[in-house]
């Protein structure tokens, strides 16, 4: 008896680590919500992605499953909520990166903010002209109105990184003008409470990893992620955050009951 637990257990701590370094890293899991007045037509898909976080532990061939993930979706647009490199001055492989999001599609358009990752190891100097040259629009305490075929509008705006850059939620706020529903992009959650009693009805972040690896009774949490960790939250205004899991890791290379996260939102306005 004893020796079958003794066995069990040494399995046990043998799996785990094997799993979590090798296995649940490079997943990729499509979390899919719906959000709105669901009374009404579905206006809008949005995907989201976040804090893929390039490196050597997280190369860009890994991103061809994610690549076949988003375009299997179809999404009107596709949101990146920074972190893009891990450590820029140890790998950037940037013509790769490149190519890689260049192939992610969207009918209306793609949309980026900053992280602090993206800010560090010389990736400020890069990470906007990478964006851009993949098809995306890197909105600094900027944003823009798009109108849709049916004539509705929705606002996207995005906040610069809360913890190396210069964030203005009012400079964000500034672009924003006659809408049907808002959407608004920062790294760090937990400075999602400065757009409560805004009228913005969706706050999509990332930065946090969902703690990256869960124990029990003990969660690792970020620096402006320690409120607003994983998953759908609604605020006091039923301002609704959703904080996205990301797809890479950081410090340590592995995951644990946090798996790799592709998040599509399917918007009722």
């Amino acid at each position: 008896m004893f020796k079958k637990i003794f066995i069990g257990l040494v399995l046990i701590l043998v799996c785990i680590p094997i799993y979590a370094f090798k296995i649940e890293p490079n997943l990729a899991v499509v979390h899919r919500l719906q959000l709105g007045n669901k009374s009404m037509p579905k206006e809008l898909k949005v995907l989201q992605l976040s804090d893929i976080q390039v490196s050597e532990s997280y190369s860009t061939k890994r991103l061809d499953k994610v690549i076949r993930k988003v375009n299997k979706e179809k999404p009107d647009i596709i949101v990146f909520t920074g972190d893009l490199f891990d450590n820029y001055a140890q790998y950037n492989h940037e013509p790769e990166i490149i190519e890689k999001l260049k192939q992610m599609k969207a009918t209306i358009g793609k949309y980026a903010v900053w992280g602090n990752h993206d800010y560090g190891g010389g990736a400020a100097r890069v990470y906007q002209q990478v964006m851009n040259a993949a098809n995306f629009e890197v909105l600094k305490n900027a944003g823009e109105t798009l109108t849709l075929a049916n004539g509705k509008e929705v606002f996207i705006g995005g906040l610069d990184d809360s913890l190396l850059g210069a964030p203005s939620i009012e400079e964000t706020l500034s672009y924003r003008q006659r809408y049907d529903y808002s959407i608004l992009l920062t790294h760090e959650p937990d400075v999602a409470e400065g757009f409560v009693g805004t009228n913005t009805q969706l706050v999509l972040a990332g930065h946090s990893h969902g703690g990256q690896v869960r124990l029990p009774f003990y969660e690792v949490k970020n620096v402006l992620a320690k409120k607003y960790t994983r998953g759908l939250y609604e605020m006091k205004d039923h301002t609704k955050l959703y904080v996205n899991t990301g797809l890479g890791t950081t410090a340590i290379h592995a995951r644990l009951g946090v798996p790799p996260e592709i998040s599509v939102f399917h918007l009722h306005f």
